[in-house]
């Protein structure tokens, strides 16, 4: 059992996500878990708060005299609550709690929560336990799960326009948008690369992910041995020019991990990434756009306690 001594709880719900159903999920909060009023098997004051439109969770995040704060969404809001914890001193920061209604819902993957289901996701949340989490930063912007940089930046974003076209979700909307992507914008970009102040060298990207956990784009397990606690970024680039059949074969085998191996494939790992590129390239952090040529990332380590199930997030 959970002993944890929170006592406030604030579920920040955006009630767009997962095509609205994260709005029946907030409705289901405050018709049993408000009432109930009790977190961790202790009596416990629960708020649920809609956001109405971006920037409401940053600074709810951010101002929040609670001893908890949980997302109710996917992904997004995950990061922008991250954004507002972040901009507290250490000391102050609230732990984080996610209750995944999204898409990807790749960070609850990291942290064990169940997506989609908020009777599942309520138990599991308030049996978990606080684990201090690392937290990347890249040009000013924190980064909870990946930031990546070419083919599958491009791919993720465009995953936003197809969703809101066609009404695809999860793993088959990302697949989709890859094999658009893959048809008609397979682009090899000469990348700049440093890794920990080390001299900088020179790569044929097609992609590049820099990950805090193992998955993204609605679990495709792109760095299988990061762990999310351990200070170091583990790192994915793939390297030009490839067919598009050869660009397919990575990407499918990227789906279970099993792209590792493969000769347009390497792995590395480091704390401090510097990127650059002659001209802007597709790049995400956590499903949002970031707009450079140069990108500097850090891993900020066991920056936030977050609310894991037992085990979570561990390699192996």
């Amino acid at each position: 059992m959970n002993e944890h001594s929170f006592r406030t709880i604030e579920i920040v719900a955006n009630p767009t996500a997962h095509n609205g159903r994260a709005a029946q999920a907030a409705a289901w909060l405050r018709e049993c878990a408000v009432p109930a009023g009790r977190f961790g098997n202790a009596p416990a004051r629960i708020t649920v708060v809609d956001t109405a439109q971006p920037g409401d969770a940053c600074r709810i995040a951010r101002t929040t005299p609670a001893d908890v704060v949980v997302g109710l969404g996917g992904d997004g809001i995950a990061h922008e609550i991250a954004q507002g914890l972040m901009a507290r001193p250490r000391g102050e920061r609230p732990t984080f709690g996610l209750l995944p209604f999204g898409n990807g819902n790749d960070y609850a993957r990291t942290i064990g929560m169940p997506a989609n289901d908020i009777e599942a996701a309520w138990r599991a949340l308030d049996a978990a336990i606080a684990r201090p989490l690392d937290v990347g930063a890249c040009n000013g912007t924190y980064v909870l799960q990946t930031a990546s940089f070419g083919l599958d930046a491009a791919i993720a974003l465009g995953t936003q326009e197809r969703r809101a076209r066609t009404g695809v979700t999860g793993t088959r909307l990302y697949l989709e948008e890859g094999f658009d992507q893959l048809a008609r914008h397979l682009v090899t970009r000469e990348a700049t690369i440093a890794l920990d102040g080390g001299e900088p060298f020179s790569f044929p990207l097609i992609l590049g992910a820099v990950q805090i956990g193992r998955t993204y784009g609605g679990g495709f397990d792109i760095c299988p041995a990061a762990d999310p606690a351990d200070g170091i970024f583990d790192i994915c680039l793939a390297a030009g020019p490839a067919t598009p059949a050869q660009a397919l074969f990575v990407f499918l085998r990227a789906k279970n991990g099993r792209h590792l191996g493969n000769r347009h494939i390497t792995s590395l790992r480091a704390q401090r990434v510097e990127i650059a590129f002659s001209e802007a390239p597709p790049c995400q952090v956590d499903g949002e756009r970031l707009e450079g040529t140069r990108f500097a990332l850090e891993v900020v380590p066991r920056a936030l306690d977050v609310l894991c199930a037992p085990g979570a997030g561990r390699r192996g």
